[in-house]
């Protein structure tokens, strides 16, 4: 081989090689041209999708947990119990980061979030504790302080739980987007949990 020839083999291979970095280095396949910018844009368009159901657990779960922190920061206020005080400051620290995430999935969805709904236009089911709505349960606990208090915010917050996995088990069927999935087993598993903290309770109060 020449010398000449060796050179235009050595400056072929040296161009193939910078091709392959500059590749690399955008995120690019050099086989398909798809990139990670492509790969991002596929991954966020799953994450937004989504069918009626998974709106309407967001919309619903949303008013549903805006009522159990109402409940609880009264019962921070006037139980008598320093474990159902606890128990009430855990529930708002939980369900407040839920009720963000909820909206900005709505928002990412494009969904009504639930104050521009009106009360009209949503389902109820899952919302009654004990026969009462919310305004019926804040009022029966406002009538009452010390131990009596402390047993009726159990009952109502137990009632209350059960209609948050009534509605989380109607998402695991009918919704499809997996953060909402997701989310849903997270509140039959946490609130089954206090359920079940909460009966001990009243069983010593």
């Amino acid at each position: 081989m020449t010398t000449t020839a060796r050179r235009r083999l050595v400056a072929a291979a040296s161009a193939a090689t910078l091709a392959l970095t500059l590749a690399a280095c955008s995120g690019a396949d050099p086989a398909t041209g798809t990139g990670s910018g492509e790969t991002a844009t596929s991954e966020a368009a799953a994450a937004e999708q989504h069918n009626d159901a998974d709106a309407q657990f967001a919309q619903m779960m949303i008013v549903h947990h805006e009522g159990a922190i109402e409940m609880s920061e009264l019962a921070v206020e006037r139980a008598e119990s320093p474990e159902v005080v606890a128990l009430a400051e855990r529930i708002s620290a939980a369900q407040g980061p839920e009720i963000e995430q909820m909206s900005a999935w709505l928002e990412a969805w494009g969904e009504p979030q639930p104050d521009d709904m009106g009360h009209g236009g949503m389902d109820h089911g899952g919302m009654d504790m004990d026969g009462m709505d919310q305004a019926g349960a804040m009022s029966d606990l406002d009538s009452l302080s010390g131990a009596e208090f402390d047993r009726r915010f159990l009952e109502l917050m137990t009632a209350h739980h059960e209609g948050a996995i009534e509605m989380s088990e109607q998402e695991l069927e009918d919704g499809e987007n997996t953060d909402a999935l997701a989310l849903a087993r997270t509140i039959i598993d946490a609130q089954t949990a206090e359920i079940t903290e909460m009966d001990t309770l009243l069983g010593t109060s």
